[in-house]
């Protein structure tokens, strides 16, 4: 989850968690740098949670949440680290151009249909009301007559057309040219993404979650050199990143400062989930959600703070996770409140949707 320092000489950047490098950056760009990944990771984070609570009550189905259980925060790490450990051998393996090759592929589809989504609300407001918005419906199906299956039943209009060619020409503008601000576009769409649609099911499966990943996270960066190698090596907007030589060489700088998306994306889905808690406290008050963001910002200029101090590569999930869990943590203690927010459950939009059947039946009776 920790982003590293990448190869001063490929492409002169330094990461956020990374020791410097060989440019020299002055006292204001380094601000200006860390100042604008920090304002990009609560951007995500902020409007990813208010989303997550309308998304949790959607029944659309492209809005609804995949639902984290405490099994899969348990096997996360492992196939995490497994997936790292495989990226290394391929990296050592084989050649990487070829792999970042397909890996951008790979990122340009996801990115776009990301981006796209993401716009959609802003395309909606936007929208000229006397232009005429068409409706579409793209459907494969298998088979005839009565075994006849729906593959794919994807419905959509003219709005969603737009933001589709607008985010495929940020696609393009990327896979050409690489350019940082491409990268972020794409990056910031990930993680407001993730923040919305991932959903962890109680406060205990965050806990296990952020707890197994902050191992994780330690152990590849202090343990091995392994996370080093991938992050030299790999190419894809899976960080966001900021260059420190921005007041030298404007828009051409190349020295940059970055910040990975799973150090955004993990302790956001548990803000979310405080969130929704707050909600579920209908209250009127968002004490935990306020607390566990500050506490997110709190974390992160820690990072960038022991991180000059030693001039070492830090994990940040080793600041994020005691700071995002730990302060909501003894808030609720404080407030006794601590029993009723281990015990606040969601459930998956199959659990809910069978719930609701089972309540409109016994109404029936």
């Amino acid at each position: 989850m920790a982003d590293v320092e990448q190869d001063a000489a490929a492409n002169g950047s330094d990461a956020l968690n990374g020791t410097a490098g060989r440019f020299v950056s002055s006292a204001e760009g380094t601000a200006l740098a860390y100042g604008s990944l920090l304002l990009m990771a609560l951007l995500p984070i902020f409007f990813g949670a208010l989303k997550s609570v309308g998304c949790s009550k959607s029944k659309n189905p492209s809005d609804m949440p995949e639902t984290i259980t405490s099994r899969d925060a348990a096997r996360f790490p492992i196939i995490a680290s497994c997936t790292l450990f495989g990226l290394y051998l391929f990296f050592k393996i084989f050649s990487q151009e070829y792999i970042n090759l397909l890996l951008s592929m790979y990122f340009f589809v996801l990115g776009i249909l990301a981006l796209s989504h993401t716009m959609s609300p802003f395309m909606y407001r936007v929208f000229p009301a006397n232009l005429p918005n068409k409706q579409y419906q793209l459907l494969f199906t298998q088979g005839s007559g009565e075994s006849k299956e729906e593959i794919v039943n994807y419905e959509f209009d003219t709005k969603d057309l737009i933001c589709l060619g607008i985010s495929s020409v940020v696609g393009v503008w990327y896979v050409l040219k690489k350019h940082w601000i491409a990268n972020n576009l794409f990056g910031l769409a990930f993680a407001l993404n993730g923040v919305e649609l991932l959903h962890l099911n109680n406060v205990s499966t965050g806990c296990i979650l952020l707890g197994g990943l902050f191992v994780y996270d330690v152990f590849w960066v202090f343990g091995t050199n392994v996370m080093v190698t991938v992050a030299k090596s790999f190419e894809a907007p899976i960080k966001l990143v900021f260059p420190q030589d921005l007041l030298e060489k404007g828009l051409g700088a190349s020295n940059f400062a970055m910040l990975g998306l799973g150090d955004i994306v993990i302790p956001g889905i548990f803000i979310a989930l405080l969130l929704r808690f707050d909600v579920s406290l209908k209250k009127n008050t968002r004490t935990y959600f306020y607390t566990s963001f500050l506490a997110y910002i709190f974390g992160l200029g820690l990072t960038i703070f022991v991180m000059h101090t030693f001039k070492h590569a830090q994990p940040a999930l080793l600041y994020l996770v005691p700071a995002c869990v730990g302060f909501p943590v003894l808030l609720a203690l404080f407030k006794g409140e601590l029993t009723e927010m281990f015990r606040y459950e969601e459930s998956s939009p199959e659990e809910a949707s069978s719930k609701e059947e089972i309540t409109e039946s016994d109404k029936d009776k």
